[in-house]
């Protein structure tokens, strides 16, 4: 309502001194004329009369306009400064209005009855570019992202990731993972999409015996008879152990249909089976998944990775040139194009802001009303009259300069009606 108050106030200013200027004009033009309009030719009577009715009625419009803001002349004349004087009353009266005529629920479903909220906000994410050459898109995910990355700085990074955790422990926690398991593996063999954890089970197996030889030595050393050791055999034996275990993974690998495989998918089907419906075996899977949730070592990983989340987060959000600008963009122009093509979407939507305000105007309209009145009543006398003359003072000053023409000529009327008669 006082947006842009200084430029209205330098108007109102001037259009004070023209009015003010015309009305001394007048009186000039009066106080010079009367002795012509007696004595000269007939026309000074009408200047004259035009003069002296242009003069009373700038003076009553003036008195008029003033007594609206403040004491003509300081003179504290009964009912003047009217709205410095009742700046209480007119709070409230500014208070039910805005309630009665924009803040009832009904007001609030009727007007928004008549609204495609939906269509005017997918106009708005799909508008053509500026001049600047950045549509609303652009600028959209611009703010967004950076007030995401303030977000994410401004928060304690410990006690955020200690949110998360626990709200992905609590979900963890009701999830029961064993049955959930059983079918990805399920699935998985079906598919033979377990093929490949099957040979990296055996890779993983030669690689470990690969790396503990010397134990395996040590163990056949400590095992065979003392004879055979005396004669040395016990490292025959160990070599022997080792080059059959070593050609036997080799086997089971190249060969899809070696026994051996065949029962570590027998194994599998069985793991898979048990994992769904054997009851020991769930409780087992959910005791291990709760002892690895109240892991001190998990929690302090899931910190680090945390960590690194937010401020990859940070960065991406930054940079303008990161993934994560195109794939807001791309989302905010999906669903503009969606808000403005598709009609039962629009009416879901239009549905849920025409509720959701007047849900708003139902429980709120009172404390924004009160929130009006409280903040003009706060206002001293002058704040609130120098808000308002700038407001419609320019139009005030119009209504003086408008009182004295045509107070001229009524009086130039009246002179001629008299000559007349």
């Amino acid at each position: 309502m006082f947006g842009g108050e200084p430029l209205s106030a330098d108007r109102a200013r001037r259009m004070r001194w023209t009015a003010t200027g015309l009305l001394l004009a007048m009186a000039v033009l009066f106080f010079s004329t009367h002795a012509l309009a007696v004595t000269g030719h007939p026309a000074w009577g009408y200047v004259n009369a035009f003069a002296e009715a242009a003069m009373v009625g700038g003076l009553a419009d003036w008195f008029a306009v003033t007594a609206l803001f403040r004491h003509p002349l300081g003179l504290p004349i009964a009912h003047t400064a009217i709205i410095p004087s009742n700046k209480d009353r007119i709070a409230d009266t500014m208070a039910q209005f805005l309630q009665e005529n924009f803040l009832t629920p009904a007001v609030v479903a009727r007007r928004m009855a008549g609204m495609n909220v939906a269509k005017a906000v997918g106009d708005f994410l799909v508008e053509s570019p500026d001049r600047n050459g950045e549509d609303t898109r652009s600028r959209i995910t611009g703010g967004a992202a950076e007030l995401l990355a303030e977000v994410l700085e401004s928060l304690d990074p410990d006690r955020l990731g200690n949110q998360v955790r626990s709200g992905l422990g609590a979900q963890l926690a009701k999830l029961e993972v064993s049955p959930l398991a059983g079918r990805m593996l399920e699935n998985a063999m079906t598919d033979n999409r377990h093929l490949p954890l099957i040979n990296g089970l055996i890779r993983w197996a030669g690689l470990t015996l690969e790396d503990n030889e010397d134990t395996v030595r040590e163990i056949i050393h400590n095992r065979v008879a003392g004879v055979l050791r005396w004669a040395g055999l016990d490292k025959t034996i160990s070599g022997n152990v080792l080059d059959g275990l070593y050609k036997l993974l080799a086997e089971v690998l190249v060969d899809p249909d070696h026994p051996l495989r065949g029962k570590m998918e027998e194994g599998l089907e069985k793991l898979a089976q048990d994992l769904q419906h054997d009851l020991e075996t769930r409780a087992r899977v959910e005791d291990m998944k709760r002892d690895l949730l109240e892991n001190p070592a998990v929690a302090e990983w899931w910190l680090g990775v945390w960590e690194r989340i937010r401020q990859s987060l940070i960065r991406r959000a930054r940079d303008p040139d990161s993934e994560l600008g195109a794939e807001m963009r791309n989302g905010l122009a999906d669903l503009g194009a969606a808000l403005k093509q598709d009609h039962r979407l629009q009416v879901q939507i239009n549905r849920f802001a025409r509720r959701t305000l007047v849900g708003i105007a139902t429980r709120y309209g009172g404390e924004i009303v009160t929130l009006v009145s409280e903040t003009v009543k706060r206002w001293d006398a002058t704040t609130i009259t120098g808000r308002i003359e700038s407001a419609v003072g320019r139009d005030l000053q119009f209504i003086r300069i408008n009182g004295t023409l045509v107070g001229g000529l009524v009086g130039m009327t009246l002179h001629f009606i008299v000559g007349f008669l």
